[in-house]
Parts: C-alpha cells; sequence; structure tokens
C-alpha cells in the first residue's frame, strides 16, 4: 500500500488523550476505594466496567490514521477501520455541523445530519471532512473524519477522484485517445 499512497496522515489529541486517561484513573481510584470500604458490590462492578471502557478509550482513540490511495481512502482509529472505496465517493466537504455535535466528543460516534446517519471518527479540537457516498454503507450514508488540513485531505480526494475516473474512461474507450 505504501507504493502508491497520495495522502498519509496521523492525527492524535493531547487534550482528549489527557481526557480518557483522567476517567480511567478517576474511575481506578473509585474502584479501589468502593473495594477497600465495602468489598465487591454494585457499585464496585459499575466502576469496574466504568474503568475499562475509559481504559479502552485511552488505548484505543490515541491516533487516527488516514490512507488515500489511488483506489481507496482508509481510515483507522485504534481496532477500527472503514474502507471507503473512491468510486462510492459522491463528495467531499468541511464538515459544518451544529456546535452541539460538533463538540460531543471524541473517538467513533453515529448521528444523524440531515436526515442522513454518519459516522464519525473525530478528535474535539481538529477540523472534521465529511465524505457522502453513492450508496450507503449500511444504514451509513456520510463519514465524518478529523484532520489538522482539511483544504489538503480535500483536494487530494477530488484529485484522486478524477484521476481514477480518468483512467476508467481511458479503459471503456479501449485505450485509445481522440487523436489529432
Amino acid at each position: 500500500m505504501q507504493d502508491n499512497l497520495i495522502y498519509s496522515e496521523r492525527v492524535s489529541s493531547v487534550r482528549t488523550e489527557i481526557l480518557f486517561i483522567s476517567l480511567t484513573v478517576l474511575f481506578l481510584l473509585l474502584l479501589i476505594w468502593r473495594i477497600a470500604i465495602g468489598g465487591f458490590d454494585f457499585l464496585a462492578g459499575v466502576f469496574l466496567v466504568i474503568f475499562v471502557l475509559f481504559l479502552f478509550y485511552a488505548l484505543n482513540y490515541q491516533t487516527l490514521i488516514i490512507h488515500l490511495t489511488p483506489a481507496v481512502l482508509k481510515l483507522s482509529f485504534g481496532v477500527f477501520r472503514w474502507t471507503i472505496p473512491l468510486e462510492n465517493i459522491e463528495s467531499c466537504s468541511l464538515d459544518d455541523i451544529p456546535v452541539v455535535m460538533k463538540f460531543g466528543g471524541a473517538g467513533i460516534h453515529f448521528m444523524v445530519i440531515g436526515k442522513r446517519y454518519r459516522a464519525s471518527f473525530n478528535f474535539l479540537e481538529h477540523p472534521r471532512v465529511v465524505i457522502r457516498f453513492k450508496r450507503k454503507v449500511g444504514w451509513v450514508w456520510d463519514i465524518s473524519f478529523s484532520t489538522r488540513r482539511p483544504a489538503e485531505v480535500i483536494d487530494h480526494i477530488r484529485r484522486a477522484r478524477t484521476a481514477r475516473d480518468a483512467r476508467l474512461e481511458n479503459r471503456e474507450d479501449g485505450g485509445i485517445g481522440s487523436g489529432v
């Protein structure tokens, strides 16, 4: 995949990492406190579940990796992966959603925007690019993801789609140009 890589970016967030580590430590301390005063009871079980959840978040949502090749856009967020064939991209643009939804958290979220179900791979402080699909994937019509360089990402995706379309047109013509 590295040979035909058009664009690559690793996005991380110190704020998000601090948030998840702090919550992990908080619920670990609450778990220890609860076990120390009352043994392992229901509340200790709740603290254990929340601790494990935030530990997973702290380990999994450290880095979002974006790879664009001539055929696909790949997003990797810890153990989660999403591959978007360029042929299924209808459009891409800067993500402009209501403020409440924009800062609704970090990680992977699912939401409805403009009657379209969206998956969002995001960090709190970075802008996002949104990709509209031609054909939905499961229930998902759009996907958005954080990037430090949204204009550059959008430009690379548009160029890759244009180049892909030109290659397909050339194949359909049998490789024969229009001639002069």
